[in-house]
């Protein structure tokens, strides 16, 4: 074995020990979000802390930086190789982390655990002044962050690379305004249509013990691995891709309403059969690591939309169904439930929203976290600024701040610059299932059978298994041949709309 090989196995052994580390502090986070007594929040704080100081210390070490340094320019004639991929992103992580002092570190995990308990209490009691004081210093904490890692740049755009890299609030803005004019657009001849959805077949009684079975059912089916995952409750639904073999999803269940627990599992599904189909033997380094959180969501909302609300999906779907929910959907034909699942309509809750208003929930959070930032926005003027945004772009005004802006978790994590990657992976979804459609053959055809093994296979072969050997630029353009393009999901929600509403 020559020096370069030992060096590269050396940073190979240490950025495995790292991710290790880190999956404990995922284990940590999963529990402290479904299982952690209320008491524990405190303590629970220090141990994520201790735990991210480690990880920062390790992964920040000289050792690390000298064999990636030593390495840095090697196989830059073969990019794409595994060794290139796993030394470049090294380095672009290395030279993030090192610019953050461990004490910054500290009280950031710190500082989430705690705020995340905070905005669960005031999300409970509809008070967001218990709340605030936490969101102003996570806010305070991520402006330091920001400074460290590039003081040259805006603040929102070095938060921002952690999700989505080399993405930048000013192309966002420019990709989101080619939506705008034509979602309200489209929304508003829906509305007028005068042929509103039977909506109210999702708000009848769907007991959660039932729920729970044909949501597992239903994640079954599509290819998610319950001896490799599983599936619990939360406040706000996530999946975690803890480790090898350890994938898990949660939901939330409303006996009064069948969409969000249901299309929400199907969501985090798609979150986790990425994470489980991410190749196993790279696992811990690059080339087996997620593209960006925009390429992660672009699975989960093609599972939850573009499969989970076709015509086909329910062909197969329904008579399952009606078994599960023999009182529910006593007398409801097939035409009424694809019409109630394709339901159109600006909500509250983003979680809830349609495929046709989603972004314009996504687009009111990136405005108003990028003025929180600069502070343009005074954190406790944040209820009144949500309203009037939710007024200005969806007409409707939240009746308390539970069903407004303390809706979502992000925040509270110090997830600023999470949101855009929602319309981007919305982008980016319908760019990739044109794609299928055209490579796999008539995927409706499929799903009305029964059959979502090839769909899942053609994501497994040409997004999940290269990690991050291409950018999210690059994969798109990879797999699509184009560059990211926001006529196919405009395509694709003006012929939903034609089917379900005429219009």
């Amino acid at each position: 074995m020559n020096t370069t090989e030992q060096k590269y196995a050396e940073m190979i052994t240490l950025l495995k020990e790292v991710k290790c580390l880190g999956s404990i502090g995922a284990v940590l986070g999963w529990d402290e979000r479904v299982m952690l007594p209320e008491h524990g929040a405190a303590y629970r704080a220090e141990q994520n802390s201790l735990l991210a100081k480690l990880v920062h210390e390790k992964f920040t070490s000289p050792r690390v930086g000298e064999l990636i340094e030593s390495l840095a320019g090697r196989w830059t004639d073969q990019p794409a190789s595994e060794q290139a991929v796993n030394v470049r992103e090294a380095k672009r992580a290395y030279d993030r982390e090192t610019k953050l002092p461990s004490s910054l570190v500290v009280e950031l995990s710190k500082t989430e655990v705690l705020a995340q308990q905070a905005w669960a209490e005031a999300r409970k009691t509809n008070e967001f002044a218990t709340f605030a004081p936490w969101l102003e210093k996570t806010l305070g904490l991520l402006r330091q962050k920001a400074a460290c890692i590039a003081p040259d740049k805006p603040a929102y755009d070095v938060l921002l690379d952690q999700f989505e890299p080399d993405e930048t609030a000013a192309n966002l803005r420019t990709v989101f305004e080619t939506l705008r004019a034509p979602l309200v657009e489209l929304v508003g001849k829906i509305g007028a249509c005068g042929r509103p959805a039977p909506l109210e077949i999702l708000e009848r009684t769907y007991p959660p013990d039932a729920q729970e079975r044909f949501a597992k059912q239903a994640a079954r089916a599509i290819g998610f691995d319950f001896a490799g995952g599983r599936l619990d409750v939360s406040l706000h639904p996530f999946s975690s891709g803890i480790a090898p073999g350890d994938t898990r999803i949660t939901t939330r269940y409303d006996p009064n309403y069948f969409g969000d627990a249901f299309f929400g599992t199907l969501h985090e599904c798609g979150h986790a059969m990425y994470s489980q189909g991410l190749p196993l033997e790279h696992f811990g380094t690059p080339r087996g690591d997620d593209v960006s959180l925009g390429i992660h969501e672009s699975q989960s909302r093609m599972w939850e939309n573009l499969v989970g609300r076709s015509r086909g999906f329910w062909t197969f779907f329904l008579p399952k169904a009606r078994e599960a929910f023999p009182d529910a959907l006593k007398g409801v034909n097939d035409q009424d439930w694809y019409r109630a699942v394709n339901d159109v309509r600006p909500s509250l809750i983003r979680t809830e929203a349609d495929e046709a208003t989603y972004n314009l929930h996504v687009l009111l959070r990136f405005e108003i976290e990028q003025d929180l930032l600069s502070g343009n926005l005074n954190v406790n003027d944040l209820p009144a600024a949500w309203n009037e945004k939710m007024k200005h772009d969806l007409g409707l005004t939240p009746p308390d701040d539970a069903h407004g802006c303390l809706q979502d978790i992000h925040w509270s994590g110090g997830a600023v610059g999470y949101f855009p990657t929602y319309t981007l992976g919305n982008l980016y979804a319908a760019q990739f299932f044109e794609q299928a459609r055209k490579d796999v053959g008539d995927l409706d055809a499929m799903f009305a059978r029964g059959e979502f093994a090839p769909l899942l296979a053609w994501l497994r072969k040409h997004i999940h298994t290269h990690g991050m050997t291409y950018t999210a630029t690059q994969l798109v353009q990879r797999v699509t041949g184009t560059a990211l393009s926001a006529r196919p999901l405009l395509d694709h929600l003006n012929a939903r709309a034609k089917d379900v509403y005429g219009v």
